[in-house]
């Protein structure tokens, strides 16, 4: 699961720490097209009616694989030896 968090956070797709509503899915989508989250979101309602029931699985799935900003953006620092 750490592979695709990296991933994920390498190609920018992170749910932002501000902005969010729920899992802040829509809002890291937005971030990562360049779109404001509420955009976002009304794009993600609208497909939610010409697709019925898709994005109520597609959200949950994305809300586990995609990280959230602070885990995405930490320093991997390597372990001190004495």
């Amino acid at each position: 699961m750490n592979a695709v968090h990296d991933t994920m956070a390498r190609q920018g797709l992170v749910r932002p720490r501000d902005g969010r509503m729920l899992g802040g899915v829509c809002a890291g989508l937005g971030r990562r097209f360049g779109l404001d989250p509420w955009i976002a979101r009304l794009l993600f309602v609208l497909i939610l009616f010409v697709i019925p029931g898709s994005q109520i699985l597609v959200y949950p799935i994305l809300w586990i694989v995609m990280p959230a900003e602070e885990r995405a953006y930490q320093p991997q620092t390597p372990p001190t030896t004495w």
